[in-house]
């Protein structure tokens, strides 16, 4: 007799089926009720659209050396970036610039229904922004904005406009050191041409001088009067000629990076390539009904067997204790 008890709940695969057949009932009612729970459960759930947008990044190259200079830097201007690039795009992505504008634009602590007085509004409004709002670096290395919402056309215009934010937050960025190198470099720039302009005025008077020596001794033997004109002004004519030469060469030097600098300074180029803009989805992305019904009533169905077998268990252990006394 122990012995049929102790096996009583050890199972096999037969076993687990004949016993799930006498347990049907039970298990039908748990199957109902768990699939009628799930079924409204998800309709109180508040549906929400996805929205996606696809970019590449632009190569990483000083576009003012590739316009204005003979230079190669081996990436073409309007070519697309490589995985560095794709990585810092991204980083402009997670950015608090483009995430302040868009909390402000849309008014995403009024839009989430964030109680601005209560204790931790911001960290509530930052956690639904990132779990709402993602960035992913896809396999062929072009970059993905996806954005949760429950209104479909805000999700495709919040998506839509980080695209958009991406130029602005890059050009700012750049712009703000390329304005301060734009000044030193114009400082020293300027003061080359002052220096040149000096120097080039003591050449002509230095000149004029030579010249004028040479009016005057007009009447004397012109090889006498040569010589005298060079012996006192050629000496000073010549060091003035080199510094003249020397500073044109880096004068013109500086006029060529200031040139640079002013277009690094000026430019608002494109830092991305929007192979796919956003639409308003009109299917919902969230919640699929259909599998939160499977799976609910499967996990229900799956607990109420294992609580059974349990209870079942339990109850002929006890019994065989029993009758061990």
């Amino acid at each position: 007799m122990s012995q049929k008890k102790q096996r009583s709940y050890n199972f096999n695969s037969v076993d687990l089926l004949i016993y799930i057949w006498k347990r049907r009932l039970i298990l039908i009612a748990v199957g109902l009720l768990a699939g009628i729970s799930s079924i409204i459960i998800s309709m109180l759930i508040t549906p929400m659209y996805e929205s996606s947008v696809i970019m590449f990044p632009t190569t990483n190259t000083n576009v003012s050396k590739e316009l204005l200079v003979n230079y190669y830097s081996g990436k073409n201007v309007h070519g697309f970036g490589e995985e560095e690039e794709a990585e810092q795009l991204l980083q402009v992505l997670h950015s608090e610039p483009i995430r302040t504008r868009i909390i402000e634009k849309y008014n995403l602590m009024e839009h989430y229904e964030i109680d601005p007085d209560g204790k931790y509004p911001m960290t509530e409004l930052f956690e639904e922004y990132r779990s709402n709002i993602n960035f992913r670096l896809t396999e062929y290395m072009s970059v993905e904005i996806s954005v949760m919402d429950k209104d479909p056309d805000i999700s495709a215009s919040i998506a839509n406009d980080i695209a958009d934010l991406v130029d602005t937050v890059y050009n700012s960025m750049k712009k703000e050191r390329a304005i301060v190198a734009l000044h030193l470099v114009e400082k020293e720039y300027d003061d080359a041409e002052k220096r040149l302009i000096q120097l080039q005025d003591s050449l002509s008077m230095l000149s004029e001088e030579m010249s004028g020596n040479m009016e005057k001794g007009r009447g004397d033997d012109a090889t006498e009067s040569l010589i005298k004109a060079v012996a006192g002004h050629g000496a000073p004519l010549l060091s003035t000629l080199n510094a003249v030469r020397t500073e044109s060469q880096i004068e013109a030097g500086l006029r060529l990076r200031y040139k640079e600098a002013r277009l690094e300074a000026e430019q608002n180029l494109p830092y991305k390539f929007v192979v796919e803009r956003a639409f308003p989805p009109e299917k919902k992305a969230y919640p699929n009904k259909s599998l939160i019904v499977i799976v609910s009533t499967f996990a229900s169905l799956l607990f109420a067997l294992i609580v059974l077998i349990v209870i079942d268990s339990i109850r002929e252990r006890v019994e065989f204790l029993k009758e061990e006394e």
